[in-house]
């Protein structure tokens, strides 16, 4: 089913049906109150009684034949409403999306509703929720009504889907899988870099301790797990060596905070750890705001990448699947990409003309994973992070 498809479910009223239920009720005035009404009335009474009907049937005539539109008729209170646009010149929208976000959206977003204020002559009010992902996709399960998600991992939309909010087959209505950002992972150092740290297997040497979020509760350790196994399989282990050394990398990590931005405290402010695993756009935001960190970007990585979609029942119950179709898209043009280059993020067409043109900007990367190659989100899921999975196992668990 197409993109705009999805969201044009329309309930017809004939007007022939709007006039016959005019002639109904009226009839019924008659039948109930005629013999009442004409006892003892004036002429004058009974012309004006006449009158009076006459423009009732008129007014019902002319209301159906306004509402008619060839008997096709999209109302606000139509839970399948096409977005309400030409019933309301103010449309509330709700974007949930992880924290890291925020500087890129709080850029995209006046762009939006300014784009769409011209071409619709109609007001976009945005209520964004950033967050931690994996908190973010609990929450609008739990019932927060987002319009449109932008999470860290696909497998974070994947439960909003299993939840009933989201319809199959949402990363096939944008581009790119619907992967509106894109980073990789970085390893911040201490200053000078002491301890010599220039990609994932120095992070399982002897005397170096690390910092990242525990993957149970962390998206984001999630992508930092990946990274630390696809090095290992891309130096030639099959799945035993490389669950040994992933084994002993994170004996070299003193605690699992639950997510990125406490594991960024106990690095940054608690002063643990050697280095940091941690988001490329995180740091690279850092430095266009005058932060300087030290890190390296291994050249084997795995491309971190950020889905977006419709949350399909709250669109329809709101009626404003049509403006968050668009917003949805509008995340791919020129413009927002510029947006998500600006605060740090890769393009999501990474072949693409605009990504090669600012390829200066970020560090090369000789060999990128995505999560495909290991069978996506739903295989990994299973097969490193479920309850007595290669995690747990690694963890004694």
């Amino acid at each position: 089913m197409g993109l705009w498809q999805r969201g044009s479910k329309r309930r017809e009223e004939p007007a022939q049906r709007v006039i016959s239920n005019a002639l109904k009720f009226w009839t019924n005035i008659l039948r109930c109150c005629g013999p009442q009404m004409f006892n003892g009335l004036k002429f004058s009474s009974l012309r004006g009684f006449v009158s009076l009907f006459l423009v009732g049937m008129t007014l019902s005539v002319t209301i159906a034949a306004c509402s008619g539109d060839g008997g096709n008729t999209t109302t606000a209170s139509s839970p399948g409403a096409t977005g309400g646009s030409a019933a309301k010149k103010e449309v509330e929208l709700t974007l949930v999306s992880f924290a890291v976000t925020k500087s890129a959206h709080d850029k995209i977003i006046p762009k939006f509703v300014q784009k769409w204020q011209q071409e619709h002559n109609q007001t976009v009010v945005f209520k964004p929720s950033y967050g931690g992902s994996g908190s973010q996709t609990r929450a609008v399960i739990d019932g927060l009504e987002a319009d449109v998600v932008h999470l860290a991992l696909g497998f974070d939309v994947q439960k909003i889907e299993k939840a009933g909010l989201i319809e199959a087959g949402w990363d096939k209505e944008a581009p790119n899988d619907a992967v509106a950002s894109r980073s990789v992972a970085a390893i911040v150092t201490r200053e000078g870099n002491p301890k010599g740290i220039k990609d994932w297997t120095d992070l399982g040497k002897d005397g170096i301790s690390f910092i990242t979020a525990d993957p149970k509760t962390s998206g984001g350790a999630r992508w930092n797990f990946l990274a630390l196994w696809n090095a290992a399989v891309k130096s030639g282990a099959d799945d035993a060596k490389a669950q040994e050394f992933v084994a002993k990398a994170y004996k070299n990590v003193p605690v699992l905070p639950r997510d990125a931005r406490e594991a960024s405290d106990i690095f940054f402010k608690q002063g643990q750890g050697d280095a940091l695993i941690n988001y490329e756009n995180e740091i690279l935001l850092a430095a266009e705001n005058g932060e300087k960190l030290p890190f390296v970007i291994p050249a084997v990585n795995v491309s971190i990448d950020n889905p977006v979609a419709v949350v399909d029942k709250n669109v329809d119950k709101h009626g404003t699947r049509e403006v968050a179709e668009a917003f949805v898209q509008y995340l791919f043009s020129p413009e927002a990409q510029q947006e998500f280059a600006n605060t740090g993020f890769r393009l999501s067409d990474l072949n693409g003309a605009q990504a090669k043109s600012l390829e200066s900007k970020y560090p090369q990367v000789k060999d990128l994973a995505t999560v495909k190659d290991y069978g996506g989100w739903s295989e990994v899921q299973k097969k490193f992070f479920d309850d007595g999975a290669i995690f747990d196992q690694i963890q004694g668990k």
